[in-house]
């Protein structure tokens, strides 16, 4: 059992570059303990209300941590990404190494924000990335349906009615609101409700 173990135990994380002298110290267990705590650390980097704290306890104007922030960024290689749980972590990691960053996420609203987006991002990140990676099905074809045959034309029977150009040359057009020409009814207006007077005004 601890053969399988030793041969699955993480590589210890790089040591930090110190001018081409060698380190000042040897972990005693080959960086073993360092790598969890680092790993742990790291983790931590994925909750907004962490860096929301790191940010007011002003852990942010200590250049010795932000240049730990620096160092961090091994982790994004893929000989360590392999052991992260919570893959935002990496993506914050990257952010923390702007000033700007930095400095919006000591605000409270800011922090509300990011973990209002992160929460979005889980929601719907699956469904999102299944619309893309399944494929589709093609449509299925409709088939066309069947012309129907045209019936031969049949003749018009003979009829008794005087033709459309008589017709059309005495009939009303299909919209009369009013008599006829030339009679002499009123037209049905409104000015001719109130019977000629004129109405006060005022």
């Amino acid at each position: 059992m601890d053969a399988m173990e030793e041969n699955t135990s993480p590589p210890p994380p790089p040591p930090p570059t110190t001018g081409g002298k060698p380190p000042p110290y040897k972990d005693p267990d080959d960086g073993r303990q360092r790598f969890l705590l680092e790993l742990e650390f790291i983790q931590c980097l994925a909750n907004p209300i962490y860096i929301n704290y790191l940010a007011q306890n002003r852990y942010f104007e200590d250049e010795a941590f932000i240049g730990y922030l620096k160092y961090l960024k091994y982790w994004q290689r893929p000989e360590y990404i392999k052991y992260v749980m919570y893959p935002h972590c990496l993506f914050f990691l990257e952010l923390l190494q702007n000033a700007n960053f930095r400095n919006a996420m000591a605000h409270p609203a800011n922090k509300e924000v990011a973990h209002r987006q992160q929460y979005f991002f889980w929601k719907n990140y699956r469904n999102n990335r299944l619309k893309h990676i399944l494929p589709r099905p093609p449509p299925e074809p409709t088939p066309a349906p069947a012309p129907l045959p045209t019936p031969p034309p049949v003749p018009a029977p003979p009829s008794s009615l005087p033709t459309m150009s008589a017709v059309g040359a005495s009939a009303m057009p299909p919209m009369q609101f009013i008599g006829t020409p030339g009679t002499n009814n009123p037209k049905n207006d409104m000015r001719n409700v109130m019977g000629g007077r004129k109405r006060k005004m005022g």
